[in-house]
């Protein structure tokens, strides 16, 4: 069970892609499923994310703290701009561009550690800037959501910051709570936790695109195009601040991945329960998490044999 478990998560980007092809060839099979349970697996996962997280993975946090509050301000000033940005240059309508801003104004994913992992960079570096943005992002991301894309759209900075608290942090804190309490049982669930929350992405995908599958057309190739871009500027520019920086490999490596892989399934939530007036907005979010996890594979791949 747990080869199964580790081939689930080692092969995620190849699963996410295979849900989302599904979903788009044979979407009346999820077209039942109602869109609110995405908060629900989103949830499931940073509980999962919650329980997978040890008082040693916050030590980087206090042991050097200029490197991860470089790589928060990093996530949340490059892909937010390069959001803006790019919504701007290929001139995407409302709906899309607001939900390729959302994508940016996101905390990074829990994807990132695992990426990171793999291509050899610094873990714990990694996990302690996911967990500080991922506390950071309630305040954050609605008033950068605001700032970017208020002028076209109505942002309700306040009730964003109250989904963040409820999908995100109360469900990592439950989590942080079980472990204390019963650490052995917890213990023993953490070898099946990557597994569950790739099926959980992936499945939130599939429900996505299958309710929008439509309307994917309407998007078409210049969503995934801004999307790609999205995603490898962020990555490109994560390394090249730490090599400004003069960062060490290990670290250069956690910052780009950091920086390039967003939690876009929160994306996608937001974009359902705030603004489900512009359906198309929870494309982009569907579109990335699809993407950085391939992008992430290949990135994991060339990072490992630098």
């Amino acid at each position: 069970m747990k080869k199964l478990c580790h081939y689930i998560s080692e092969y995620m980007g190849l699963l996410v892609l295979a849900a989302a092809l599904l979903a788009a060839a044979f979407p009346t099979l999820l077209q039942a499923i109602r869109p609110t349970t995405i908060n629900y697996l989103l949830g499931a996962v940073m509980f999962g994310m919650g329980l997978t997280l040890r008082a040693a993975d916050f030590k980087v946090v206090f042991s050097h703290p200029r490197d991860v509050l470089t790589g928060c301000l990093a996530q949340f000033t490059i892909m937010p701009l390069l959001a803006y940005a790019l919504a701007r240059l290929f001139r995407l309508d409302e709906a899309l561009a607001l939900g390729v801003v959302l994508v940016g104004c996101c905390p990074g994913g829990t994807a990132s550690n695992v990426i990171t992992f793999l291509a050899k960079g610094d873990l714990a570096l990694s996990v302690g800037m996911t967990g500080v943005s991922t506390l950071l992002a309630p305040l954050l991301t609605p008033l950068l959501t605001w700032t970017l894309a208020g002028k076209s759209v109505d942002v309700d900075v306040a009730s964003m910051f109250l989904s963040i608290l409820w999908v995100v942090i109360v469900p990592i804190v439950a989590g942080l709570l079980v472990r204390w309490l019963w650490p052995r049982l917890t213990e023993q669930a953490t070898d099946y936790l990557p597994a569950f929350s790739s099926l959980a992405v992936a499945f939130i995908v599939a429900v996505i695109i299958a309710a929008n599958a439509d309307k994917l057309l309407t998007g078409g190739l210049i969503i995934v195009v801004v999307v790609m871009l999205h995603n490898v500027c962020g990555l490109a520019l994560g390394w090249l601040l730490g090599q400004m920086l003069g960062l060490s490999a290990p670290k250069r490596k956690a910052i780009s991945i950091e920086v390039g892989m967003q939690n876009s399934g929160l994306a996608s939530s937001l974009a359902t329960i705030h603004f489900a007036a512009y359906p198309l907005a929870t494309i982009p979010g569907a579109l990335f998490s699809v993407w950085h996890n391939l992008s992430g594979a290949a990135v994991a791949y060339l990072y490992r044999k630098s």
